[in-house]
């Protein structure tokens, strides 16, 4: 009970610090968006539900294969479960954040859009693209021991490097390449188009994502086998 109260407290607490400190400190304004509050933090909210299931998955990857070692040395257990089902947990997690964006866009706007049918669509690349990464960090997180604290500031960096608290018209045309570069990038922008703005998704970018998503799982799948051969031996 604790922990579901927890897991719908969290988002919204994190989401009214962030809210405060862009829209009133930095004065942080979205294009087409009224300069409220709270409809910053619908959109603000949107782009870090998207952000957690990254950062929850990538945050336990290292510590993955370390945490059940039992499998490894004792039980014949098939280690390719764990990634995914780790991925899945976070996905849950963020289904709350998601019913809150929607429920908060039904108060400010008197609607829910009827793109919003497209976010599994939008998520489901998102999802391959994730767990290719907690497949090459759960692998690299048994030999290398300190990869935590490497992949504490990657989620750090990614959480400033990603338009999640500013538009991103916001950012000058010499760095805004390298912003679009960022695979969580288009990601908060379709998520955000479907469920708030009533966009249809970018088809052509996502099949183009979802090609660059399989072959990210497929490298980290790869990467995954090949280094389980030492678990054991390093366990």
């Amino acid at each position: 009970m604790l922990g579901a109260t927890w897991a719908v407290l969290m988002p919204l607490f994190t989401a009214a610090v962030y809210t405060f400190v862009f829209s009133k400190v930095f004065q942080a304004r979205w294009p087409g968006m009224s300069d409220g509050p709270f409809d910053f933090a619908v959109i603000c909210l949107t782009g870090m539900v998207v952000h957690t299931i990254f950062a929850e998955a990538v945050a336990r990857a290292p510590a993955l294969v370390l945490g059940n070692a039992s499998y490894v040395t004792k039980v014949v257990f098939p280690l390719e479960i764990l990634p995914v089902v780790t991925v899945l947990t976070a996905l849950v997690n963020a289904g709350i954040g998601i019913a809150i964006v929607l429920i908060g866009n039904l108060l400010l706007n008197g609607k829910i859009y009827f793109t919003v049918l497209m976010l599994p669509l939008v998520i489901a690349p998102y999802l391959l693209f994730v767990i290719g990464l907690v497949f090459f960090f759960a692998a690299a997180g048994v030999y290398l021991r300190d990869l935590s604290q490497l992949v504490s500031l990657l989620i750090t960096v990614t959480l400033f490097l990603t338009p999640i608290f500013f538009p991103i018209e916001a950012i000058p045309e010499s760095f805004r390449r390298a912003i679009l570069l960022n695979p969580l990038t288009f990601v908060v922008q379709q998520a955000r188009d479907v469920t708030i703005f009533g966009r249809w998704p970018d088809f052509v970018g996502l099949t183009i994502y979802s090609v660059a998503a399989l072959a990210a799982l497929a490298c980290g799948f790869w990467i995954f086998q090949r280094l389980r051969n030492g678990f054991a031996d390093v366990l």
